[in-house]
């Protein structure tokens, strides 16, 4: 049930927390996506160090004492990131040491249950006499880098990932953690009510009225679970007060985090552009996902409403098309019952492992029936397919030319293996690469 870490750059303004997250972040940078569908907060940024892949978050510089307006509302950002991270990396100033600022930062952080990596910047030249005052801070070793020349981020990057990896040997099996998340009055929280069988979280008729995302675990059967109800993610446009800006960011984080997401639809109103753009994202994290539309009961029905919402959602949400859309009433509890085991079975699909003789049976059996195609006289070759992850299901295939695989065969051995093996409610990955010894 792991997902990519969460790392943080705190620390106060000035001391390079910016330039260092860029650097980090390199030619992969994109705080800004235009992907259709696709809803991201500026903070987040996902990189890759030694083949590990992580989430960086970039946070403003922290004023603790400061009662400006804008300085709280930095704050306010900052401690959202920082109790969502695995790890944090703290960034000071090494030109001008230690300052008052600095150890208030310090003290707010040993509050929190993540490690701390401690970053000394702007040592352009490896002063490595300053570095020792830093351990007065005392989060033990600390790190020399300049942000501005690249030195020293290698080791910081080693040292902060390595903190993950020991975090992740101690922890006991999780339990299963289900993001539900939606529109603001979609019925989220009266779903999250229902599945915990009393009132953990606040129903209303108001919508916003879950202002943070609200973890709570359950056991069922003997299986743990942790239901985390979501504030409601409204249109950019719409998010007017600061309060509710950081909702969404935490809304989003949930959803990083979770092992299955629930996305709740309100069928009174339909499928709306903004369930479109809240599906995009939870696709784009390759999560699997629990399509529910709510209020079913609000709906008058005859024997062609199911397919017209279905064939909506074909229509609108063609890049999810591994969905079921269910049908149930939180209010009434119809089809209720289902709504978890469908989150069994689809976490079980994202999490299924298929060995590589039968994933290469299946592709035996496609390629007979429709033949790879060519370009310029020349045939495209698979010589074989093999997975190499799962949550999502991750798969390579080995070809002469990856320049000869036409998207439209991709997606038909994409198809292939959606027909053969039961990914149903999961995104899967389909890597081709050139097979080394063709």
């Amino acid at each position: 049930m792991k997902t990519k870490p969460l790392i943080a750059i705190v620390g106060r303004p000035n001391v390079g927390k910016s330039t260092l997250f860029n650097k980090i972040a390199g030619k992969r940078i994109s705080i800004v996506e235009d992907t259709p569908g696709v809803t991201r907060d500026r903070v987040y940024v996902d990189c890759e160090w030694c083949s590990k892949a992580f989430t960086l978050i970039d946070t403003g510089g922290l004023e603790l004492k400061s009662t400006d307006e804008m300085w709280r509302h930095i704050k306010a950002q900052a401690e959202l990131a920082i109790d969502m991270a695995d790890v944090i990396i703290f960034v000071v100033d090494g030109k001008t040491g230690i300052t008052v600022d600095d150890e208030q930062v310090a003290g707010y952080l040993r509050r929190s249950s993540a490690p701390v990596v401690l970053a000394v910047n702007k040592l352009d030249n490896n002063e490595k006499d300053t570095i020792y005052d830093f351990y007065a801070l005392g989060f033990g070793e600390p790190y020399a880098v300049s942000a501005e020349q690249g030195k020293g981020i290698g080791d910081l990057l080693d040292a902060v990932l390595s903190d993950v990896e020991s975090s992740e040997k101690g922890e006991e099996p999780e339990a299963l953690k289900i993001a539900i998340v939606g529109k603001p009055n979609a019925g989220k929280s009266s779903i999250t009510n229902s599945l915990l069988g009393y009132d953990r979280v606040i129903v209303s008729d108001i919508a916003g009225t879950t202002r943070d995302s609200i973890d709570t675990e359950i056991e069922i059967n003997g299986k743990k679970y942790i239901i985390i109800d979501t504030a409601g993610m409204r249109k950019k446009g719409n998010i007017d007060k600061v309060l509710e800006r950081y909702s969404v960011m935490r809304s989003l984080g949930s959803v990083r985090r979770s092992d299955v997401t629930v996305i709740v639809c309100d069928a009174s109103e339909g499928l709306t552009e903004q369930d479109v753009k809240i599906a995009g994202f939870v696709h784009e994290e390759g999560k699997p996902v629990v399509f529910v539309f709510n209020k079913w009961d609000l709906i008058e029905k005859d024997n062609s409403t199911v397919n017209e919402f279905n064939n909506k959602v074909k229509t609108e949400l063609k890049f999810m098309d591994y969905i079921k859309p269910m049908y149930i009433s939180a209010k009434t509890g119809k089809r209720l019952d289902n709504l978890l085991p469908y989150i069994e079975k689809v976490y079980e699909n994202a999490s299924r492992r298929i060995s590589t003789g039968l994933l290469n049976e299946m592709l035996i059996d496609a390629t007979r029936i429709n033949e790879p195609p060519s370009k310029n006289g020349k045939r495209l070759k698979i010589f074989f397919i093999t997975q190499i992850a799962s949550n999502p299901p991750t798969f390579v295939l080995k070809v002469n030319d990856p320049l000869l695989m036409h998207f439209s065969y991709k997606r038909y051995i994409e198809n292939s293996l959606r027909n053969t093996f039961d990914f149903e409610g999961t995104p899967i990955k389909l890597l081709v690469r050139k097979n080394q010894e063709d």
